[in-house]
């Protein structure tokens, strides 16, 4: 079983590319602290694919707190006669995990119109 699930903050902005057949290839970081020494973290490369990564990049930005699961991928290729490895996580679900202190929250500008006041609440 190949299965990682990871909670922390994006170390930087999503990073939107699409491949030659149109698949859309999201690329960021997120930094994990660790439990027991709270000066100290770990980063991981995170890899998602089409919708997901459109939805990475439309939604998330550096500091976005989330939760991701995936699995763990290695590989390896060779550039300029020097081979090279790689280590990243395949997302195959990202969410919302809270936000910085001096974040906004996401508008949710439907919401926003319809119930601009208690009054209007349906409960």
């Amino acid at each position: 079983m190949n299965k990682v699930i990871l909670s922390g903050n994006l170390t930087r902005d999503v990073e939107l590319k699409f491949t030659a057949s149109g698949k859309g290839l999201a690329r960021m970081s997120i930094a994990v602290q660790r439990p027991f020494a709270k000066d100290k973290a770990d980063f991981f490369n995170l890899v998602a694919w089409e919708k997901q990564a459109e939805f990475c990049h439309r939604y998330l930005k550096k500091g976005s707190g989330v939760i991701v699961e995936g699995r763990l991928e290695t590989d390896n290729y060779e550039k300029d006669g020097v081979k090279h490895y790689s280590t990243n996580i395949q997302v195959e679900r990202i969410e919302f995990a809270g936000r910085k202190k001096d974040e906004e929250p996401p508008a949710n500008d439907a919401f926003d119109e319809n119930y601009d006041n208690d009054d209007n609440l349906p409960f």
